[in-house]
């Protein structure tokens, strides 16, 4: 079985949160070391998309940082590139967005590294036994680092219900070309009889799939990459997809991609949540909205599986029982991302929670 370390948000002079936080992590270490002397060691991130303020603190990210050089590691910060089109969609904007929003290296002390490149294409390609996924693309600095500690927000999403490490890991390793593949199913349709012609689907589509046509949108299934950037920008909602088979589809090979990422890495990574601003929306979006559950802490692990379902549960918990991401996403069944990863035998959902005051 596996353990979790919930680490809450009560403090006090001579030990606030960061020293919480650092001390956990060296307990979970302790009991099961990933960071050895010299290793290259990939702090997975999501930097923020710019104009979104809720992504994690670049102060907790430097005890990460200093965490790993008090083991000898050589740590950088990395993320992929976006399929669409951002502040994050090439190595030069990804890094420009990610010191803005306040992870240059002279906070958190470590240089950021784009895991795949200048324009994502650089990747390499790791064979997966799974129904879904035969071999997925990850990011080349991402697969050729000896460990990892993925530091994830945890927050809702429209195609997975919620996004925490098992998302991170997967999507968020997956050079360009493996995110396509893991949007393939996502293909929106355009109800002609809703659009009103706006023209932000048309501006915001990085393949160039919508036209305007008589004063409304068309789109060219040719075309599309299935990022689903339309249907965020939509304020008629005119945009729609199947989502019971494109969330499905979507959330299985996230798992798998997990799988395969961490494959290379068995007993390197480390995990770490943060419950905090939860907002209902991925931090790939330029704002980020009202929180929809409180902020309860950090949850740590060297099971993905065991931290994201504890993180849920504490929500769930929290909330009395209610589910605040079915509320926002009801037609998302969050749970099959994490079946599919236990199914892999990526971890367990099965798990000891010790609570650190």
């Amino acid at each position: 079985m596996a353990t979790v370390y919930h680490v809450t948000l009560a403090s006090k002079m001579g030990r606030n949160l960061l020293k919480k936080m650092r001390q956990t992590i060296e307990t979970v270490h302790q009991r099961h070391p990933v960071v050895g002397k010299g290793d290259l060691v990939a702090v997975k991130l999501h930097f923020g998309e710019w104009g979104n303020l809720s992504f994690v603190r670049p102060q907790f990210v430097r005890e990460v940082v200093d965490f790993v050089r008090s083991r000898e590691g050589r740590p950088f910060l990395t993320d992929c590139n976006t399929l669409y089109v951002g502040t994050r969609s090439c190595a030069p904007d990804h890094i420009l967005t990610a010191v803005k929003n306040g992870f240059g290296p002279e906070v958190t002390g470590a240089p950021v590294v784009i895991a795949d490149g200048l324009r994502g294409e650089s990747k390499v390609k790791v064979p997966v036994a799974g129904k879904m996924t035969k071999e997925a693309v990850v990011g080349a600095e991402v697969a050729r680092a000896d460990a990892m500690i993925v530091v994830s927000h945890l927050k809702g999403h429209e195609l997975t219900g919620f996004g925490g490490a098992l998302k991170n890991l997967g999507m968020g390793c997956a050079a360009r070309e493996g995110k396509l593949f893991l949007h393939s199913t996502v293909s929106p349709r355009v109800r002609a009889e809703k659009c009103k012609g706006c023209g932000r689907c048309v501006e915001i589509c990085p393949a160039g799939a919508i036209v305007l046509a008589e004063g409304r949108s068309v789109k060219d299934d040719r075309l599309c990459v299935g990022c689903a950037e339309c249907i965020a920008v939509c304020p008629e909602g005119a945009v729609e997809i199947d989502w019971n088979e494109a969330a499905e589809s979507t959330m299985k090979k996230i798992a798998e991609y997990a799988a395969a990422v961490a494959a290379g890495k068995k007993g390197k990574i480390l995990y770490i949540n943060f419950i905090m601003q939860v907002s209902p929306f991925c931090d790939c979006y330029g704002f980020n909205d009202a929180p929809i559950a409180p902020d309860l802490g950090i949850t740590v692990s060297d099971d993905p599986v065991a931290v994201d379902q504890a993180s849920m549960d504490l929500i769930l918990r929290s909330a009395g029982g209610r589910d605040p991401f079915k509320s926002v996403h009801p037609r998302i069944d969050w749970s099959i991302t994490l079946d599919h990863a236990a199914a892999t035998g990526l971890g367990s959902r099965t798990y000891t929670l010790k609570t650190v005051e």
